[in-house]
Parts: C-alpha cells; sequence; structure tokens
C-alpha cells in the first residue's frame, strides 16, 4: 500500500517552504521514523519523516520548490527497507545515508549544507574527507573552510578530488530550478568574476521584514557609552567561582539582558507594540538574544527573563545559541519576543544602527569594547568603554523616553550590584 509524504503543518503564520533537499532518492529503502526531505521556511529549517517503512518511490516536489501545507512530496510504496534503520521509537537519526557521492556510509548522518556543497564545487573539495563537526555530523560551510586552510598548510593532501571519486560517476544530483543567469563576459586569462546564488528562504524573509520595518515605523536611533570596568572587575573576580558552581561562562549578555529589563520596567512603552489603533502594553519581559547562523540572524528568546537568575540567563543563551547554530531551532524558540538585543561587538563593530525587530518597538546594540581616556572625577583616565544604541519606534516611543531608557540601561550596566535589585 502506498503512503503519500505530505507538507507538515509548519507552525502559527507559516504558511509555505521551499524544499531544500531530499536525503533519499527515488527506489531507495526507507524506515518508518527515517527522515526523508528538509524543508525550508523563513524561520527554521525541519525534516519530513516516513509514515512507514518501505521504498521511495516518487519524489514529486523537486529542491528549490515552493510548497505549501498539506502538499504531496512524494511516495512511500511497499519494500524492503533498509535494515539497520533506527527503530521510530527511539527517534535517532538513520545510520546510514547517502554521501554526495551516491554511496552508503556509516559514519555521515546528514548531507553538507547547501552552502558547504558549493564551496567544495567551487574548491574541488572531495565532501567525503570532510569531517562534519556539527550534531549529528552534518558538513557546514565552516567545516569546508577549516579543510582548506588546512589543505593550503600542507597538514593534508591536495584539494584535487580521490581517485575513486574521479573513476566512479556519481549520481546525477536533484536538480535546482533557478533563474536563467546572463551569459558573462570571459576575458581570456580571467576567471569568471560573478555567481548567481539563490537566496534561501530565511534570507529572502530577512530582507523582506527589514524592508517592511523601515516602511511601516517612525524608526530613529539614539546612543550612550558604557563605562565597562564594574562589569569587567565582576567577571573577572567571579567567573571561575561561578563556572565551577553553574557549569557555564559569566558573560556580558546576562548583565545587558538584566540590565534592559530594569530600564524596561522603568520605561514600559519600550516594551510594547502597536495593533492598529491600540498599542499593547506587555507586563512580562521576554528579550530575543539575535544569534548569527549560518544561513542568516535568528533571534531565539529568552523567557520570562526578569524572573530568572545570571546563571539561568547565560545557560538559556548558551543553548539557544547552539541550537541555532545547528539548525535545531524550533518556532517555540522564536515567537513572542518583547524586546531584543543585538551585539555587533562580537564581530569588532564599534558603532551601528541596529533596525528594529517587528513588531517590536525597541531594540538594543552592544558594540566592541574599547580602552579610551575619559573623564572621571575631573581626571583623565583609561577605561574600557562600549557604545550602545537604541533603535525605537518614535510612533509610540518619544525621544526624550527613549534616551533616559539607555542612559538607565548605562546607569545600570556601570553599577552592576543594582542589577540585583531592579534588573
Amino acid at each position: 500500500m502506498a503512503v503519500e509524504i505530505r507538507v507538515p503543518a509548519l507552525g502559527e503564520s507559516i504558511v509555505d517552504a521551499v524544499v531544500a533537499n531530499w536525503l533519499k532518492h527515488e527506489g531507495d529503502p526507507v524506515a518508518q521514523g527515517e527522515a526523508l526531505v528538509e524543508l525550508e521556511t523563513d524561520k527554521i529549517n525541519l525534516e519530513v519523516f516516513a509514515d512507514q517503512s518501505g521504498v521511495l518511490q516518487n519524489i514529486a516536489k523537486q529542491a528549490g520548490e515552493v510548497v505549501s501545507v498539506g502538499d504531496v512530496l512524494g511516495m512511500i510504496g511497499e519494500g524492503v527497507a533498509a535494515a539497520s534503520a533506527p527503530a521510530p521509537a527511539a527517534q535517532a537519526e538513520p545510520e546510514i545515508v547517502t554521501t554526495p557521492s551516491g554511496q552508503l556510509s556509516l559514519d555521515s548522518h546528514r548531507p553538507p549544507s547547501p552552502l558547504a556543497k558549493r564551496i567544495a564545487e567551487e574548491y574541488h573539495v572531495d565532501l567525503s574527507q570532510v569531517k562534519g563537526n556539527s550534531a549529528h555530523g552534518r558538513v557546514t560551510k565552516d567545516d569546508v573552510i577549516n579543510y582548506l586552510e588546512r589543505s593550503k598548510s600542507g597538514a593534508l593532501p591536495s584539494l584535487a578530488p580521490s581517485p575513486a571519486a574521479t573513476q566512479a560517476p556519481a549520481p546525477s544530483p536533484v536538480p535546482r530550478p533557478a533563474a536563467p543567469a546572463p551569459t558573462p563576459l570571459l576575458i581570456p586569462g580571467m576567471e569568471q568574476r560573478e555567481e548567481r546564488v539563490r537566496l534561501s528562504r530565511r534570507r529572502q524573509t530577512i530582507a523582506q521584514r527589514l524592508v517592511e520595518v523601515q516602511q511601516t515605523a517612525a524608526m530613529l536611533t539614539t546612543f550612550n557609552e558604557i563605562d565597562m570596568s564594574a562589569i569587567m572587575e565582576v567577571r573577572k573576580r567571579r567567573k571561575d567561582a561561578f563556572k565551577e558552581r553553574h557549569q557555564v561562562s559569566l558573560g556580558f549578555m546576562s548583565f545587558f539582558t538584566k540590565a534592559v529589563v530594569g530600564a524596561l520596567k522603568a520605561f514600559p512603552r519600550l516594551n510594547a507594540e502597536i495593533q492598529g489603533n491600540e498599542m499593547i502594553l506587555k507586563h512580562y519581559y521576554d528579550i530575543g538574544i539575535a544569534v548569527s547562523a549560518e544561513e542568516g540572524l535568528v533571534v531565539p528568546v529568552v523567557r520570562e527573563a526578569d524572573r530568572k537568575s545570571f546563571a539561568e540567563i547565560e545557560r538559556d543563551i548558551a543553548e539557544l545559541a547552539k541550537r541555532a547554530r545547528e539548525n535545531k531551532l524550533g518556532l517555540a524558540d522564536l515567537q513572542g519576543g518583547t524586546f531584543t538585543i543585538t551585539n555587533g561587538g562580537i564581530f569588532g563593530s564599534l558603532m551601528s544602527t541596529p533596525i528594529l525587530n517587528g513588531p517590536q518597538v525597541g531594540i538594543l546594540g552592544m558594540h566592541a569594547i574599547q580602552q579610551r581616556p575619559v573623564v572621571v572625577d575631573g581626571q583623565i583616565a583609561i577605561r574600557p568603554m562600549m557604545y550602545v544604541a537604541l533603535s525605537y519606534d518614535h510612533r509610540i516611543v518619544d525621544g526624550s523616553e527613549a534616551v533616559r531608557f539607555l542612559v538607565r540601561v548605562k546607569e545600570l550596566a556601570e553599577d552592576p550590584e543594582s542589577l540585583l535589585l531592579e534588573g
């Protein structure tokens, strides 16, 4: 009996997705509970699993096609499933999957990411020689780049494909529809200088929403600077005992999360949103923390941040960031934030203007810490200083309110003990 493979419910406000890649080929045996195809939405990537054991008879939707909830992706017919496929109750990843060379392997768990494959093709890297360091052994762009760097340093053999890879032709990949590219102008002695790459679903949505928020919100930004001496002194004095006790590092984000919560309590309209002709004031503090992932920026949410300790906040942030990098965030991790913090300082940014994460009306941007001369008690001193930026929606937040909010964040951050009382 044949069973249809359908697009499952994708979550609140998500009605369609893009077929990222098939994990099986037509004719491959599959086991009940085994991952068949990966779908890419504007928020997360998810896998569709087999409802029964058998053989993948048909692939109806190819990689790159847009699908909606309930659409038929393919068919599973009767047949013999792979003997070593995992039992459905274990909910484990399949032990036998197809590698980029088209051979079955016991070592790989998931196919490489699309970006990893593009880099590998461009630099003629045999992906079977690259070890994946992400969850389940999936090869990412970082793994390929690291492999290239080690190859150039002489730590690895030549980048040319292995003899086995050149002798045995790999099966044709599933075609991905793409817009026709113009014929490039080729100049003798010069390589092709352009490449056409399809934007991921997430990147398209990020672009759309950033433009939308600039068109619909009256966004302004105010700046200030924070003397990080007190926070850095506390971290230096307490970091070893903190990590030993809580098994997590004491970073800057817990201090700023607490400072933001304290400021939001003093200026509640920064913790609101606009719905039609109404302003929704929120008396809870779910703080979004912007995280850079391979497929684009995501903003997982630390829930009830006002009720959590420094250790709980640091633990939540570390776990959410890890899951973001491994592409394992769920929709519930990304929904419902009331205010966002983004830290461009980890990449070296000295000053920037963060864009609102709609429908929120406030976002705090942190930046790099630099030793700068400042006047302290009438004397010039060298202090570790950080510029901070608050972007806000001027439709409901007045300029003076935004300035005082940022001053309050500064006051709380420069006096960490106050965070225990007001954060």
